[in-house]
């Protein structure tokens, strides 16, 4: 699947007969042509298991093939044929294994034994699952302080895991819960909750069936959420406006041919998604929300002396809301020429966009990762709620504000108790169910515990999926630190980066996938999800397990425990691994919106956690909405001319970190990821060729050299004075202190750099 390298034009829509093809090349890549066919059928629906990919949505989980491309890519992954065994370890030292790609580390197969590193071999070796939880439990009990331990969370984790995870840190002693969410959207958790009262969303699935427009900023459906790609469809075909903004031109937010429509497939035709699509420059988004809402506050002056109906909904903002006087006079201020060259668009354009935002009476506001992954994502997140409550668009069916999450319970995680910021009410009432006073200081997200760990005052890292080394930024700091850790453990179904970057002693605990059987001592065991829409359902695994040696995620943290508190905890571990029930029960003692938790989660399509804002009902400190101005347009676009503004992206092929191939069809890369997309312009301008060979360099003040090197232009159409190359490969780029002050965010969207002739012009391998 790594395919023969070139640089193609791709004519066809989104989906369509190209994600089927591609669909089928993966399942036989995987070994799993028939397994994996059948497994799609028991896909999203209700006595089946829920995607392991993305978090949108499914209607009611009653559908037969609702399933995208990218989801079925993931079931492949997952349950491939092909296998990790001890025996792959014994031909394989570490030293040699990080000479392989990340592709090629995670196409080895599904882990099939706890492994642990022997550094005299310099390989990993089986390992029993009560020598590994004893040599957990032994570095964890010899620390003289438990906030020396990081516990990071994947959003695979499910809820029920992810509450047996925080039950088992915090009554070690501690609130150091670094989490994928630091990475992605904790901009929305942390930015929201002051303009809304609530860090989700506030839309539902059937809003998108009753809007008369949406728009899109930063963000890539037909990639990174392909189901949504449904809903825009059918919204655009019955007349709604559709209005995307994004640096590149990606193929879903133009046209998608649906595979489950046969009379699009079979005539070979599509349906338009985005009645316009404005290509913004990198980070320009601030400028635009600020142009759009500085158009609306402008009409409705004029229309309200003309004594004409009102462009704001007035009656909303006096009832619903605080602080519009500060943001309208923040609009006034901004001027049209700095809209203008920050965002890259033109006045005419964003005054035609808002005219239909302004006429719509419903409307959604869709986000993603363009948002949040910038040096001042929440401050952009609020700017996004702002353009909502001036219209009203918040609280009304058809409208409201939808950010698109990750990982498929990466909401989850957050919604019960993975955080590093715990709230006294849930501290108090998880004291109340289990009798041990849980810890109140503050713990680590993300970046701090890398700078604890850079600084030595973390010495252990216990992690429940993902591939955190690959994930985060700046790796010539923080790879080292993960070397220099005591013990490093990566609860995994596939070997990845993080295993290769480790600490002194190492373990692999293998883990059941959401595919899989889970059979404990009360039967089989489903667990539960939550979606991006608050939706919380069922997922029961139909698969025989890849190897008799995996454990479930909650049987491993139970180990775990049992292994570091032993007879000093007061929680019943083994009563809880029996019967995910008394879980889900005690979740429910704790956090009193999982009311007849384990009730609902047997009706068809599950239940919703109530948003109070969907509610108009403000859990803020003014008791309203807030509008919350921001002055500026966040990062500073005012440096050299060589400097470029760089983005990165995922390949279509990719999920996360995770690569299914080496290829990215809907931009026509294949066989390659070592490309740096920018403008035939750009490159002609500062004296390059298409197809040459440059380095990468990171423009800070700090001293310290970021280069990644010996990347392909690639002539894209793109904004001026921006560039964009794929993720993680160039998240060594990212300085760790480049995050967003509020939500500590890496700007892995907003880099400033400068691109330089590379001393070798050739192909990488």
């Amino acid at each position: 699947m790594s395919g023969k390298k070139s640089i193609e034009r791709y004519d066809e829509p989104a989906g369509g007969w190209g994600a089927l093809r591609a669909l089928g090349e993966h399942l036989i890549e995987q070994d799993v042509a028939i397994k994996g066919a059948t497994t799609l059928l028991r896909m999203n629906q209700p006595l089946g298991f829920d995607c392991p990919g993305c978090a949108w949505p499914d209607p009611k989980h009653t559908s037969s093939f609702e399933f995208c491309e990218n989801g079925g890519k993931a079931v492949a992954w997952e349950a491939t044929a092909k296998r990790c065994t001890p025996e792959f370890f014994a031909a394989h030292t570490v030293t040699e294994l990080g000479t392989w790609s990340d592709y090629q580390l995670e196409m080895t197969g599904r882990l099939t034994h706890p492994m642990a590193y022997d550094q005299a071999t310099d390989r990993y070796l089986p390992v029993s699952w009560d020598e590994a939880f004893a040599t957990i439990g032994r570095h964890l009990s010899a620390l003289p302080d438990p906030n020396m331990a990081e516990f990071y969370t994947s959003g695979r984790t499910s809820n029920e895991a992810a509450f047996l995870y925080q039950l088992f840190v915090r009554e070690y002693g501690t609130n150091n819960f670094p989490d994928c969410s630091n990475m992605c959207h904790e901009a929305t958790s942390v930015g929201l909750p002051l303009s809304l009262g609530v860090g989700k969303g506030t839309v539902l699935l059937e809003d998108f069936d009753r809007t008369d427009c949406i728009f899109i900023f930063g963000q890539n459906p037909g990639t990174n959420s392909p189901r949504m790609m449904t809903s825009l469809r059918d919204a655009s075909r019955r007349g709604a406006a559709i209005i995307s903004f994004n640096p590149f031109r990606e193929r879903s937010l133009e046209r998608f041919q649906a595979p489950r429509n046969p009379i699009e497939m079979a005539t070979l035709t599509s349906t338009p998604i985005s009645s316009r699509l404005h290509q913004v420059k990198v980070g320009g988004d601030l400028a635009v929300l600020k142009g759009l809402m500085k158009v609306l506050v402008e009409e409705d002056e004029r229309l309200r002396s003309e004594r004409q109906i009102e462009a704001l909904d007035w009656d909303f903002i006096h009832g619903h809301t605080d602080g519009v006087e500060a943001l309208v006079a923040d609009l006034k201020a901004t001027r049209w020429e700095d809209i203008e060259r920050r965002s890259g668009l033109s006045r005419a354009a964003i005054e035609e966009a808002a005219h239909i935002y302004m006429k719509a009476e419903k409307a959604i506001v869709v986000y993603g990762m363009g948002i949040t992954q910038h040096r001042h994502g929440a401050k952009s997140v609020q700017q996004l709620a702002n353009l909502c409550l001036l219209k009203g668009n918040i609280g009304k069916d058809g409208a409201g504000l939808c950010p698109v999450r990750g990982h498929s319970n990466v909401q989850g995680d957050r919604t019960v108790g993975v955080t590093e910021i715990p709230a006294a009410e849930f501290l108090s009432r998880l004291e109340k169910r289990f009798g041990f006073k849980p810890p109140t200081a503050h713990g680590h997200n993300v970046v701090t515990a890398l700078e604890a760990m850079i600084q030595g005052r973390a010495r252990v890292f216990i992690s429940m999926g993902g591939n955190i080394v690959a994930a985060i930024p700046d790796w010539q700091v923080t790879h080292d630190a993960f070397r220099r850790l005591a013990l490093s453990v990566h609860v995994s179904t596939k070997l990845n980066r993080s295993h290769i970057v480790h600490g002194s002693e190492a373990l692999i605990l293998p883990c059941l996938g959401r595919t899989e059987i889970d059979l404990q001592a009360a039967g089989p065991q489903c667990i539960t999800v939550e979606d991006s829409m608050s939706m919380v359902h069922a997922s029961t695994g139909m698969n025989k397990p890849a190897s008799e040696h995996l454990k479930s995620e909650p049987a491993i943290v139970a180990g775990m425990a049992h292994a570091t508190l032993g007879i000093r905890s007061v929680v019943d571990w083994e009563i809880f691994i029996a019967d995910y029930n008394l879980i889900r029960d005690a979740i429910e003692d704790v956090f009193p919106i999982f009311d007849s938790y384990n009730a609902r989660i047997r009706l068809a399509g599950g239940f919703h956690l109530t948003s109070t804002a969907r509610e108009r009902n403000w859990m803020t400190a003014s008791g309203k909405a807030n509008f919350l101005p921001f002055e500026g347009f966040g990062d500073d676009s005012d440096l050299d001319d060589d400097v470029l503004w760089l983005t990165s992206v995922r390949s279509h092929d990719q999920y996360n970190t995770t690569l299914y191939s080496l290829s990215d069809r809907y931009r026509g890369v294949f066989g390659q990821r070592d490309v740096l997309f920018i403008s035939a312009e750009e490159i002609e301008k500062r004296g390059f060729k298409p197809d040459e060979r440059v380095d990468l360099v990171t423009v800070s003040d700090d001293g310290i050299e970021r280069v990644v090197r010996n990347f392909k232009l690639v002539a894209h159409g793109f904004p001026a004075g921006c560039c964009a190359a794929y993720y993680p490969e160039t998240n060594p780029l990212v300085p760790l202190q480049a995050h967003d002050p509020m939500s500590f965010t890496p700007s892995y969207k907003g880099i400033p750099i400068r691109i330089m002739r590379a001393f070798v012009q050739v192909e990488a391998v």
